[in-house]
């Protein structure tokens, strides 16, 4: 017999990272004593209003409090200069948002899980690998290799962004406001992502009325490319559900699928849709039950 969706209560509120804030929503189901808490982080420039309001409320329908923030420097959240992407500061951002729903008595600090998308599934990874304690994680078309997304971007792409990166240091050398570079755009046009479902992915996930910033500081892209979060999976210790696009444009699947098997409690589930079908539509549907299934049997079950 299915049980009845729960009712659930949504306030705006912030918590401290380092030297600014991060503004979140706090979901809680009505009626639930002390429930567990899923903590929820975006992709690559995205912030909140970008569709993680659509799997907290099946979250918390199900009954498990979530915690959906926007990192600093971007969308409402606190810090300058505006648009400023760092991995470790986004990192730092998680650690932060960990520490607020330990610590809120309303919820189970006890019973905390993480889920992340893009960019974020890349950080998902990442931080369950340090926090051994997490009783769940979630990792959807997860940002694994940055060396490997690059070579898919493509050399010429890469090349049109050197001059604009080397501006951006200069820029911050001298105290200058950061140079900017698209998120997302057309293929052929230089951006950190320009596959073909790239820009009108980011658009489509934009509620109406919200204007989608598009670009970051340049500085940043290094350190994307540096950055290998995948290579943590063999280091997750709790139980963490892979969602995969099989024709992802912007996460390669061959090499995020070898690196999700590596997890010593890890599943895998795989998806015919595109790396920005996961939040709308059918293809939302899907992953976000599955998503609802996994939380429950890892956060629920006594």
């Amino acid at each position: 017999m299915a049980q009845t969706p729960h009712q659930f209560t949504r306030s705006s509120i912030r918590f401290q990272s380092g030297e600014a804030y991060c503004s979140a929503w706090l979901y809680l189901p009505v009626g639930v004593e002390r429930p567990p808490v899923v903590v929820l982080g975006h992709g690559l420039g995205a912030v909140r209003e970008m569709r993680l309001d659509a799997y907290s409320e099946r979250f918390a329908a199900a009954g498990i409090a979530t915690l959906a923030f926007t990192y600093r420097y971007f969308g409402d959240s606190g810090g300058v200069p505006r648009q400023l992407m760092s991995v470790s500061r986004q990192l730092a951002d998680w650690d932060a948002a960990l520490d607020f729903v330990k610590d809120r008595p309303e919820l189970d600090g006890s019973r905390v899980a993480i889920w992340g998308s893009s960019f974020g599934g890349g950080h998902a990874i990442q931080v369950a690998s340090r926090h051994p304690e997490l009783k769940a994680a979630i990792s959807q078309c997860p940002f694994t290799d940055g060396f490997e997304s690059a070579t898919a971007l493509g050399l010429k792409a890469t090349l049109q962004i050197t001059p604009v990166v080397m501006r951006d240091f200069l820029a911050r050398w001298f105290g200058k406001p950061p140079v900017m570079v698209p998120i997302a755009a057309l293929p052929g046009q230089p951006a950190l992502m320009n596959a073909h479902d790239a820009l009108p992915g980011y658009l489509a996930l934009m509620p109406k009325g919200m204007a989608f910033v598009n670009r970051v500081a340049a500085r940043v892209i290094p350190e994307i490319v540096s950055y290998r979060p995948g290579r943590r999976a063999a280091k997750v210790k709790p139980p963490i559900l892979f969602c995969v696009s099989r024709t992802d444009t912007v996460t390669p699947p061959e090499r995020t699928i070898a690196m999700a098997q590596r997890a010593p409690r890890g599943e895998i589930k795989l998806y015919d849709c595109g790396h920005f079908d996961f939040y709308l539509g059918e293809h939302f549907e899907r992953a976000v039950t599955d998503q609802t299934e996994f939380l429950a049997r890892h956060l629920l079950a006594r």
